[in-house]
């Protein structure tokens, strides 16, 4: 399975997220969700942010995908800062650069498959077809779907879908306009387990092909799928590891996170 159709031409040298100092408050400083945090996230991993809740890593992953801005420190997306972007500027960005794939799936209940995928390229049609002359954003859109194997879903609405194959769909989305950056919030979190695994694989396929992915999850047997797991607490990372492989690699994961949580 291949999903490189698209290409932005990645500067692989640069870090495709890199951040440096960052600290979000919330209440009027009175709740420090991120408390001087640094992570640089290599090209062609898969990263677990992992914390129980109130750890600060959902809020880790909104300032990376640019949908809250940090109050210190700088957010860097494929070596561009977002503090420095105006609205506009920033949302054309994440649409370029930034995939998102969200625990809820966020389709659009109108919208069949294909719909859905192609969504991204068709707003942002002229600059699609800027870089890729007649290849329509429908076209882009049958391709991924049959590369996570939905060629058979390509005209059903999310209604008529399971929470797997909707999942799916929605990574397909996020692949779209071949982003630097894949961030997935509890990608499995509304998923049965077999189903979850199904996605786990996936991600970790696409992973093995050569795309960056960071995802955001309380599940140790989710982590295990990654390369790298970083454990928060109170805002701050309390653990940095390389995830390895077999049993027991999961209970080794789930014991360093359990002592870094505790």
């Amino acid at each position: 399975m291949s999903t490189s159709a698209a290409s932005n031409n990645h500067d692989q040298s640069l870090p495709p997220l890199q951040l440096k100092h960052v600290v979000k408050t919330f209440g009027d400083g009175a709740v420090t969700a991120v408390d001087q945090v640094d992570l640089t996230i290599e090209p062609g991993t898969l990263t677990a942010i992992m914390g129980r809740s109130g750890s600060g890593k959902s809020t880790l992953l909104h300032l990376a995908a640019g949908l809250t801005r940090p109050d210190e420190g700088h957010v860097e997306v494929a070596g561009e800062d977002l503090a420095t972007m105006d609205d506009r500027r920033l949302t054309l960005f994440r649409r370029r650069q930034i995939g998102l794939v969200f625990q809820s799936f966020n389709l659009i209940p109108t919208l069949d498959a294909r719909e859905n995928v192609a969504l991204p390229l068709t707003l942002d049609r002229k600059h699609y077809a800027d870089e890729h002359g007649d290849a329509s954003p429908s076209d882009r859109a049958t391709q991924l779907l049959g590369m996570l194997g939905l060629e058979d879903r390509v005209t059903h609405r999310p209604d008529a879908m399971s929470g797997g194959e909707q999942q799916r769909v929605a990574i397909a989305r996020a692949l779209a306009a071949d982003p630097a950056l894949v961030l997935a919030d509890e990608p499995t979190g509304n998923l049965d387990s077999a189903n979850g695994e199904d996605v786990c694989v996936l991600l970790r396929g696409l992973v093995d092909q050569g795309r960056t992915i960071v995802m955001v999850t309380h599940e140790p047997a989710v982590a295990a799928f990654a390369t790298r797991t970083v454990v928060m607490k109170d805002g701050r990372v309390v653990d940095d590891f390389a995830v390895e492989s077999g049993d027991d690699g999961v209970r080794h994961l789930a014991e360093r996170y359990q002592s870094a949580t505790a």
